[in-house]
């Protein structure tokens, strides 16, 4: 683990392909003068932020950093907890002011623990069909508690399967369930946004229409919930958008998989519904840009513009003949709730050199604002949490 405040110059790799034995002798001999953050490949000299804001690396020991929750440690200090995808584990990362100290594994050998969610002392984790409780973990990081399962009855399919959850104002859990598919006509247990009581009682459905929501917030002005949702692949490079949706009433229908991005009929089912029966989008991300993590920033730290706005960590296309994502976009929000267009707010993971090649190396997975109003950035690709701050 690592904790690094300035920017970090990448090692150069070689385009040849040498003998195994001398790249791990190589890494042998100079695995103790270099940073940690160079050799996983951080490069936060290429990131881009407007001006007076800042990203520092927080840490860089979070194999596949998915979504992050904010807990208080036994003594007193934060602790952030950090979900993964491919890793099976939830990482605990002791925090001291705006500097990470020791990173803990709480959990291991599950499902796509992507999604977790922090109350009253409890870490709540999604692991596709479950949801576990971690009872008084913030005082038990070195020998973490027997997990209680919440519920076991949510849907098995871990295509879409992997979840992001949140407490929502009314205290309830929120629990997405994307569509087991590409497109298709998902049953009613699919396709949704669910909300259930603490103890995994009284399930009942907030949205439908939703393919793959893997973001979500409230609305610090009227405590409504506002949510990213993927769109389908195979219809080309520029359909349909990735959507940013508003919910102004419970069990409201966002149109998949009949009609995408507000707008546009599928090839396949569009003839069943109208795009007029649906709710259209408050704003269109674009094409493949894989919107997941989503806040609402209710910090003072950033210039008064920024208040209120929607900070969205898009991961990236991978289906696109030019790259689409990889950044983190701002979307104002204006006093009547209408959403402005999307604007790159972090870019610098995908990188374009001269002759036009494309290259990444990090893939934001979620954001979260934090007490002194910096906001937090995962990427699961560097496994790293990046922290950016204003100071002008």
């Amino acid at each position: 683990m690592s904790v690094l405040l300035l920017p970090v110059t990448p090692l150069r790799r070689s385009r040849s392909r040498p003998a195994l034995s001398a790249v791990l002798c190589s890494l042998l001999l100079v695995a103790a003068a270099i940073s940690p953050a160079r050799a996983a490949g951080v490069r936060l000299d290429t990131l881009r932020v407007p001006a007076g804001f800042h990203v520092a690396l927080l840490t860089d020991a979070v194999p596949n950093a998915r979504q992050m929750a904010l807990g208080r440690g036994a003594d007193g200090k934060g602790v952030l907890y950090v979900g993964s995808r491919s890793e099976g584990k939830v990482y605990a990362v002791e925090l001291q002011g705006d500097k990470a100290g020791a990173v803990h594994t709480v959990a291991s050998g599950l499902d796509m623990p992507s999604g977790i969610a922090w109350r009253d002392g409890s870490l709540y984790v999604a692991a596709v069909s479950r949801v576990l409780r971690f009872d008084a973990i913030d005082g038990r990081l070195m020998q973490p508690p027997t997990p209680v399962v919440v519920t076991d009855r949510l849907p098995t399919e871990s295509h879409h399967g992997w979840k992001f959850i949140a407490f929502g104002p009314d205290g309830k859990l929120y629990v997405p369930v994307g569509a087991p598919c590409n497109v298709c006509e998902p049953d009613p247990r699919h396709g949704v946004i669910q909300r259930m009581n603490v103890d995994g009682s009284g399930l009942e459905t907030v949205a439908r229409g939703v393919r793959n929501s893997v973001g979500f917030d409230w609305s610090p002005a009227d405590k409504t919930l506002w949510f990213t949702d993927n769109g389908r692949d195979m219809l080309g490079d520029d359909l349909p958008s990735d959507e940013l949706n508003h919910v102004t009433r419970s069990g409201e229908n966002f149109g998949f998989p009949y009609c995408h991005q507000g707008d546009s009929p599928d090839p396949e089912f569009g003839a069943r519904h109208a795009c007029s029966e649906f709710t259209a989008p408050a704003a269109k991300l674009g094409a493949h840009v894989a919107s997941l993590g989503m806040r609402f920033y209710t910090g003072t730290q950033f210039p008064p513009a920024y208040r209120g706005n929607i900070f969205i960590a898009e991961h990236g296309s991978w289906n696109r003949s030019r790259k689409s994502g990889y950044l983190v976009a701002r979307v104002s929000v204006d006093a009547q709730g209408r959403a402005g267009k999307p604007e790159p707010f972090v870019e610098g993971w995908l990188q374009i050199d001269a002759v036009g090649r494309e290259s990444v190396w990090g893939r934001p997975a979620d954001v979260l604002v934090m007490p002194d109003g910096s906001l937090l950035v995962s990427d699961d690709l560097a496994g790293a949490i990046y922290r950016v701050s204003y100071a002008p």
